[in-house]
């Protein structure tokens, strides 16, 4: 693997990470003050930081740095995370995201915004004090001027900056002494497992430890247990270290900065029992907890001989360089002894620890695959599937008894496929929840450009789909939430004298709803201005003066290429754009899109999207001697029509009664022009349908042959766009059987009748 694989894996990880920040941020954002929550946003920025720091990312790392100090503050509840803070946070979040872009793909970012927002950072960091930090470059000017009282106050207002340095140690470390010396450090350094598991050497990080100042070593073995039960992936050494420096504790745990969440880590300041006391409280309890639970009963330590506590002593004792430690690890092994008695007494499992270690355990292991090969997985399961379907209707053409070992073997080969099939398309399942994260970003920043007051509210995040319908959604998405904050909302001062709350709401959902997915976007605007819309289509020559057009019909006039109420052109809206990318990328998908808009309180648009653009369970029918394939999450039911249940409504309609209601007849042949005349509804069956949005339709077919599972061909890519069928399939007979759309021939029903040129003829 060259650097390239690796730096394109980091920057996959970076996503993954980036994802969790926001989430995090939201979740602090809507009150959650889970420690885990506000953990879990630390170690993404710092673990962007440390893989940015491998391959040299200086802006990268400098961002980061700073975000990781603003929250390292809330962390240790040094800084409330109250809406103000989060702000800045979610707007760094944004702005890490930028340099994480820039640095993978070459790109720029907006330095000046970069810079404010470090300002803003730091001063968070400072204790919300930026005057404070303002007047910093005020103070250092102070000893040039020479007045003799200048320097007296100093000392006096020290509490509200950090200058001079000094004076700063005095204030807040009384007891030591002015002049800045060599300390001793007591660290506790247990790896654990995964530190090995990544690569890691604990030797390493002992090696570059030492050479901050004078250190002594001692390898502590406790926990080590007989041959017969130890596992070789599990780590049981320990070290105890003394180091003398004068680099501060700042120093040291940047050395174990990489291994931070792989280890155990105490670092305490020898000789200073206040600072100890003070330090104890902010420093996890003892690491050595979580492999106690795993162990045999505690061996009777108390009952040891005296020949075991003098090679306890002299253990403890014992010191060594950290070069002779990375080299006689296991000659210290064989030497040492173990009697742990006393310190497993002192130290009480902490139930967060062991939960969380736990978890950590439990996680699912996951790989990372091409997309190329799942893809190619895809369509080799897609082909097998037809060619069973062949096989099939090969030995049931040439078996007449239905009975044969070859019927029981083909029966079992179609579940096997079915199960395969299954599991392949699972892989490709995708929850919704980075796209729906990604919107976030959106609405802050239109919310911004417009001065307006918005809220993000999602659900069914984890609403899953494939993951080629999840790539295509972020583009029209992006442009239905500029459209809904830029138009749909008003400003919090129209807001407040329509009697709504000042702050606008924008609800984006995911949910399954028969064998499609729904995503709705929900803002509580104004709703669509009807009559500025019509007059703005008129003065397009859109639509004729005296058209005669109906609410649904004006909102989808929005759709139009070039359309746009916006007074004047901005960097948000006014080109008419927006609104005809939407409508494009959703028909290229396969899926539909309607609006509901209520003047004074919102407006709703509604995606229906297929869960696959591979496969499908379908219906084989008959219509005019064309096989068509209904897709079976459509129908409710089937039945046989009697002539007593069908009756004429107007000039052309016609009903059928079914359990004491009405619902309407519609012919599919005679709609999609398979024949000149209705058929007889006698003569066929009828499929009871549910559409999207208009409520049943019971179809009525010639035959059915059958229930099959097709694999998807996309008619637009080999033939061309063709009103009414959503795509077309290969049989078992080796013929193409078009998918029929239900909800188009549910609205052709309706009277938006097919365009004639475009509607298919029966081929004779």
């Amino acid at each position: 693997m060259d650097m390239n694989e690796i730096k394109e894996i980091f920057f996959q990880e970076c996503e993954e990470q980036l994802a969790e920040l926001e989430s995090g941020l939201l979740k602090l954002n809507d009150g959650d003050r889970d420690p885990e929550t506000v953990n879990a946003v630390f170690r993404a920025v710092h673990s962007i930081k440390g893989g940015a720091g491998a391959f040299g990312l200086d802006d990268l790392v400098s961002f980061a740095h700073v975000f990781e100090t603003t929250l390292d503050c809330v962390r240790s509840n040094r800084l409330e995370p109250n809406q103000d803070v989060l702000k800045v946070m979610l707007k760094s979040a944004d702005v890490l995201a930028d340099l994480t872009n820039a640095a993978r793909d070459g790109g720029s970012v907006d330095e000046a915004r970069s810079r404010q927002l470090i300002k803003e950072l730091e001063a968070l960091a400072n204790g919300e004090l930026p005057q404070a930090a303002a007047a910093e470059p005020v103070a250092k000017p102070a000893p040039v001027a020479a007045p003799a009282p200048a320097p007296a106050p100093a000392p006096v207002v020290n509490e509200e900056g950090f200058q001079p340095v000094a004076f700063s140690f005095d204030e807040f470390e009384a007891n030591e002494p002015p002049a800045v010396g060599p300390s001793t450090f007591e660290i506790l350094f247990r790896p654990k497992s995964e530190l090995y598991a990544k690569g890691n050497d604990a030797t390493l990080l002992l090696r570059d430890l030492s050479r901050l100042g004078e250190m002594s070593i001692h390898c502590d073995m406790d926990e080590l247990p007989a041959l017969g039960s130890m596992n070789p992936e599990a780590a049981y050494f320990a070290w105890k270290i003394s180091l003398k420096t004068d680099k501060g504790e700042d120093a040291i745990r940047s050395v174990f900065e990489f291994a931070e969440w792989d280890c155990e880590l105490e670092v305490t300041l020898a000789g200073d029992p206040a600072n100890a006391g003070e330090e104890l409280p902010m420093q996890p309890v003892p690491f050595d907890l979580s492999l106690l639970d795993e162990e045999a009963p505690a061996t009777a330590g108390a009952s040891e001989d005296e020949e075991q506590a003098v090679a306890q002593r002299e253990a403890r004792d014992e010191t060594v360089s950290a070069a002779a430690t990375a080299s006689n690890v296991l000659q210290m092994a064989q030497t040492a002894r173990a009697s742990a008695e006393s310190a497993k007494s002192a130290t009480p499992v902490s139930a967060a620890q062991a939960a969380a270690q736990q978890a950590a355990s439990a996680a699912t292991p996951t790989i990372r695959v091409d997309l190329d090969r799942v893809d190619r997985l895809i369509n080799l399961v897609g082909e097998l599937v037809i060619n069973q379907a062949m096989l099939s209707q090969s030995v049931i053409e040439n078996d007449t008894n239905g009975t044969s070992s070859i019927n029981m073997g083909l029966e079992e080969l179609q579940q096997l496929t079915r199960e395969i099939q299954d599991s392949v398309m699972a892989i490709r399942a995708q929850p919704v929840k980075p796209v729906f994260q990604r919107m976030s970003r959106i609405v802050r920043e239109i919310a911004d450009m417009t001065g307006k007051s918005v809220r993000l509210v999602t659900e069914g995040e984890n609403t899953e789909v494939d993951k080629t319908v999840i790539d295509k959604l972020a583009e029209p998405l992006t442009h239905m939430i500029r459209n809904a904050v830029d138009h749909g909302l008003e400003t919090p001062e129209k807001r407040v004298a329509a009697g709504k709350n000042p702050e606008g709401t924008v609800r984006l959902t995911a949910k399954h709803r028969s064998g499609r997915i729904v995503i709705e976007l929900a803002d509580d605007g104004a709703g669509i201005n009807r009559e500025k819309v019509r007059q703005k289509a008129i003065d397009n020559d859109l639509i004729a003066a005296d058209a005669n057009l109906s609410d649904e019909e004006i909102d989808n006039l929005i759709f139009h290429a070039g359309f746009s109420t916006a007074d004047k052109i901005s960097d948000i809206s006014g080109r008419g754009v927006g609104m005809d990318v939407v409508k494009r990328s959703i028909q290229a998908l396969g899926g539909r899109i309607n609006i509901s808009s209520k003047p004074g309180q919102g407006s709703v648009f509604t995606m229906s999207l297929p869960l696959t653009l591979a496969v499908l369970d379908g219906m084989v029918v008959t219509v005019a001697n064309q096989t068509l394939v209904v897709p079976l999450t459509a129908i409710v039911e089937t039945l046989q029509p009697e002539a007593s249940a069908i009756h004429s409504f107007g000039a052309s309609q016609r009903l059928i009664s079914i359990r004491n209601s009405f619902c309407p007849l519609v012919d599919v042949g005679r709609i999609l022009n398979f024949r000149a005349i209705q058929a007889n509804p006698v003569e066929g069956v009828a499929l009871l349908v549910e559409s999207e949005g208009g409520g049943q339709r019971a179809l009525m077919v010639d035959a059915i042959q059958g229930q099959r599972q097709v694999v998807i061909k996309s008619l637009e890519a080999n033939y061309t766009h063709v009103p009414g069928i959503a795509a077309a399939t290969i049989l078992g007979d080796g013929r193409v059987a078009l998918i029929l759309d239900v909800d188009a021939i549910v609205a052709a029903s309706r009277g938006h009748s097919l365009k004639p040129e475009m509607s298919l003829a029966a081929a004779g």
